[in-house]
């Protein structure tokens, strides 16, 4: 199965993941969201998917270091604005089956894809 990640390099939960599925025999597209980009409608797509609250990372350091203005009253546009400017925000990894889209790399998440 072919499976598009979205990660950051530097994350080692994302380092994690990929080694598990490489090592279950995924074909994998690796995408680093802060070296390569996302681009504005996929990750308006993925969104889409998933809903703002499971997408956009309200726990990082990116987060936190935002001005209160900013945070406050995210709506959709709001929110993929903020993830475009700030890759950080986006919550990783991003897992994009074609038939599903799975964010963070949890017990539930890893059931989907490891035996």
């Amino acid at each position: 199965m072919k499976l598009t990640v979205y990660h950051l390099k530097t994350c080692d939960t994302c380092r994690k993941a990929i080694k598990a599925l490489t090592a279950q025999g995924f074909d994998l597209t690796l995408v680093d969201v802060r070296a390569d980009g996302i681009a504005p409608d996929t990750l308006a797509q993925l969104m889409g998917i998933v809903g703002k609250d499971a997408l956009l990372n309200t726990r990082s350091t990116t987060w936190r270091g935002l001005p209160e203005d900013e945070k406050s009253g995210i709506d959709n546009d709001k929110a993929l604005a903020l993830m475009k400017a700030h890759p950080t925000l986006i919550k990783r990894p991003v897992i994009d089956t074609g038939d599903g889209v799975f964010v963070g790399w949890t017990k539930t998440v890893q059931d989907e894809f490891l035996d």
